[in-house]
């Protein structure tokens, strides 16, 4: 029976990381997971059941590293040839890793294969199946609300409200979120581009496997609950800088050989994008302060 090893990298997750952990402990697939700790100052890492666990290893960072080099570490640790990238904030639901497991072995070149990652009210989660996106892709999809005023149509890069497919499908992408993954795609394409810091090394990771003509795999019959954004959301100008410089590397690799002009086009709208949120979150919170200082009339 093929076996997998997962790799879950931490940032103050709290009792997220717990269920995450404990999801993947009762799959009897699962040889071993190694929790890499991005230096948390929150209780998750004391909630584990650790050192009770002989198939469980937290490697704790001296510093926060970011998610593509606190995922190679634990890659570097494990052994197995299948691994298993899971976020703390993901559930495992029963049988999805043994699917997972006979998608990824079920032909020679298949590199990567992700799950049907969902929210917590059972909808399809976005990003879970997607295309690369690029920049008329992202306009597409910017544009949505706006497009029966154009002459033209821009596809979007998000496939969640496409049909959801009986069997398992070639996509372009899949989310960094739950990717199970071959070693030896690993060996061929090298690890994550530790460059990015957060947000879009899994795209950067898809984007390389395709064009060493490894497939990438949607499995909508494997589910998995995703409740996004747990370890971010008491950071999001530092989470949205990272990711906007992400969004920068990405589309410089995307685009290659492309006008040098196409490219500082690209990168303006990308620091207008980040502009744009960041003010929108002062304001946002300037406003919160405001209500929160202010006394009712009597």
């Amino acid at each position: 029976m093929d076996r997998c090893e997962v790799v879950i990298v931490n940032f103050n997750a709290g009792g997220f990381l717990k269920d995450a952990v404990g999801s993947v402990l009762c799959c009897g697939s699962v040889a071993h997971v190694y929790v890499v700790d991005n230096l948390s100052t929150d209780e998750s890492l004391s909630l584990l059941p650790y050192p009770q666990s002989d198939r469980l290893t937290i490697i704790r960072n001296s510093a926060n590293l970011g998610f593509a080099t606190g995922s190679n570490i634990g890659l570097a640790r494990a052994v197995s040839e299948n691994l298993l990238l899971l976020n703390p904030d993901c559930q495992v639901m029963e049988g999805a890793i043994d699917r997972l497991l006979t998608v990824l072995r079920s032909t020679d070149r298949v590199g990567m294969v992700g799950p049907f990652l969902v929210n917590i009210d059972g909808s399809e989660q976005a990003g879970g199946r997607r295309k690369l996106p690029t920049p008329s892709r992202v306009l597409g999809q910017t544009t949505k609300r706006l497009q029966w005023l154009l002459p033209f149509r821009f596809s979007s890069f998000l496939l969640h409200h496409e049909p959801l497919p009986d069997q398992p499908i070639e996509v372009e992408a899949i989310s960094g979120a739950c990717m199970m993954v071959r070693r030896e795609m690993i060996t061929d394409i090298g690890p994550l581009d530790e460059e990015y810091f957060l947000h879009f090394e899994d795209l950067d990771w898809c984007m390389r496997a395709r064009r060493q003509a490894w497939k990438v795999l949607f499995v909508s019959d494997a589910k998995v609950v995703h409740q996004k954004g747990v370890s971010s959301r008491s950071r999001p100008f530092r989470v949205e800088y990272h990711k906007h410089k992400g969004m920068v590397r990405f589309y410089n690799k995307l685009l290659g050989e492309r006008p040098r002009w196409l490219m500082a086009l690209v990168t303006a709208g990308i620091w207008t994008r980040y502009g744009a949120i960041a003010t929108v979150h002062l304001l946002s919170r300037g406003f919160k302060q405001l209500r929160g200082g202010s006394q009712p009339l009597p």
